[in-house]
């Protein structure tokens, strides 16, 4: 049971990259981006290849990262520029990296067995032979150090970014795009940056995903954008959302809890086939709670 709990929370905490760039567009830009379905086969698909081909994986893991940031301009450019809404800029993008990633890996999945991966040096860590005699899986463990190191820096840039200038006109714009306008800001090009970052750290996400499963698949995407919404829901609904430095710890807890939650219904006896019905109806009532809330306060007050 341990490492079935360790092994969740070390999943959570590589997918809690992708919830960062979820939230970028679901909540700073007010943006529902579906781009992302298919930025995380792509961040997937570069990493594989550049791995199997006898790239660094850091290095990998990285150019996935920039491959995300042009696919999340595509979307951009589609949305601002050629003024298609968001949410069909969005699916175009996101049907066109369907053969684009299968263009980049050449068939629909590639394998990582007996690969390095970013997680292998941590898993030579001098205690991991004493936690490996305890039954507890080392390669969980280090999964979960190198997952919460990346989120702790991809949480410290976002936060020193978001507090200039122009994280500042970024947020503002999702918020109030007439005022930021009225300010003198270009809206299209804050909301083209957004779209970039947040399609980035997808992709970046995808990247040590497919590292962490040992392959990468065309269809692996399917339902990221529920998984990422499900996690920001959550996180802001358990932990709040008080200052953006708290909002950023909870996406990473959101993350985590959500893959301990599918791992427990799963050791339940849920069968796996009802885990996106389960996902679905979990954000359903995640994004309802203010409407059930004000409809229960009201029924109070009609009581009394």
């Amino acid at each position: 049971m341990l490492n079935i709990i360790l092994g969740a929370i070390a999943l959570g905490s590589l997918w809690a990259v992708m919830t960062m760039g979820v939230y970028i567009t679901f909540r700073l830009l007010d943006i529902a981006d579906l781009s992302v379905e298919g930025t995380l086969v792509t961040g997937a698909a570069v990493g594989a290849v550049c791995i199997t081909g006898g790239m660094n994986p850091w290095a990998g893991t990285l150019l996935a990262l920039l491959v995300g940031l042009i696919c999340g301009a595509v979307t951009g450019l589609l949305h601002t520029k050629l003024k298609i809404p968001a949410l069909l800029a969005g699916i175009l993008t996101m049907i066109a990296l369907y053969s684009v990633n299968l263009r980049i890996m050449g068939r629909a999945n590639i394998a990582l067995l007996n690969t390095t991966n970013v997680f292998t040096p941590l898993e030579g860590l001098p205690f991991m032979p004493l936690l490996a005699e305890h039954g507890i899986m080392t390669k969980n463990v280090a999964i979960l150090i190198c997952g919460l190191l990346i989120c702790l820096v991809v949480s410290a840039i976002l936060y020193w970014f978001f507090g200039t200038e122009l994280g500042s006109a970024i947020r503002a714009t999702g918020n109030n795009p007439q005022m930021v306008r009225a300010q003198g800001v270009n809206t299209d090009t804050m909301i083209l940056l957004g779209l970039m970052l947040s399609n980035g750290l997808v992709a970046m996400s995808g990247a040590l995903i497919a590292q962490n499963q040992s392959y990468a698949d065309v269809q692996m995407g399917t339902g990221a954008i529920v998984i990422g919404l499900a996690s920001v829901i959550i996180g802001e609904v358990l932990f709040g959302t008080k200052s953006f430095k708290r909002t950023l710890l909870s996406l990473t807890l959101g993350a985590i809890t959500y893959r301990v939650i599918i791992a427990l219904v799963l050791k339940a006896g849920m069968p796996a086939n009802d885990l996106k019905l389960f996902t679905a109806i979990t954000v359903a009532i995640c994004l309802a709670l203010p409407q059930i809330k004000a409809w229960w306060n009201k029924l109070k007050g009609g009581k009394k």
